[in-house]
């Protein structure tokens, strides 16, 4: 589920506490959670809705200006059914928490190197993003002569266990990642 920088930012200050989408299948569950730009969302509850049930305070809470613009919004898209999705803001995205880490325990290094030993690609990749931060994904992807989106997949996983870093273009390692590089 794709939410706007702007409604993710009043999201954050508790103004918007819904969204609604038009869906053949729901992507988010009740009980699950959603990571974004401003941290982790959970998604309080799930529910079809006919559009002439929402409510010009519904449609606001959802951060649009009015009921007529969120109607617009669901028409723009004909298949599927209107889901009415709860949300709050849980806390910050766990991996941000994590790759702040800038010293590693023996059990952190521990379980660091039990994802990494399965991945043998994982090393170099870290060296490379280490050596040229702020490089376009392509690029990198090429001096490991892989496509892109591929390349990008695996970075996901070392973002997981925090080690890296999304910027505007490219990677960095993160305080974590410079510490699992350097065996501290």
């Amino acid at each position: 589920m794709l939410i706007r920088q702007d409604v993710l930012r009043r999201i954050e200050s508790g103004e918007v506490d819904l969204a609604f989408r038009r869906w053949t299948q729901p992507t988010v569950k009740a009980g699950g959670h959603l990571r974004t730009r401003i941290g982790e969302l959970a998604i309080d509850a799930v529910t079809r809705v006919p559009v002439s049930s929402i409510t010009a305070a519904e449609a606001r809470r959802a951060g649009h200006s009015s009921l007529a613009e969120l109607k617009r919004m669901l028409a723009a898209k004909a298949d599927g059914h209107v889901y009415r999705v709860e949300l709050h803001l849980a806390g910050p995205d766990p991996r941000a928490v994590l790759r702040e880490q800038a010293s590693l325990t023996e059990d952190d290094r521990a379980e660091i190197d039990k994802v990494i030993d399965r991945l043998p690609w994982a090393r170099s990749y870290l060296e490379t993003i280490a050596a040229h931060p702020a490089v376009l994904a392509a690029t990198l992807a090429e001096r490991h002569g892989m496509e892109k989106r591929a390349f990008k997949q695996r970075v996901r996983r070392l973002k997981e266990l925090g080690l890296t870093e999304s910027l505007e273009v490219g990677y960095r390692l993160s305080p974590r990642g410079r510490a699992y590089l350097r065996g501290t």
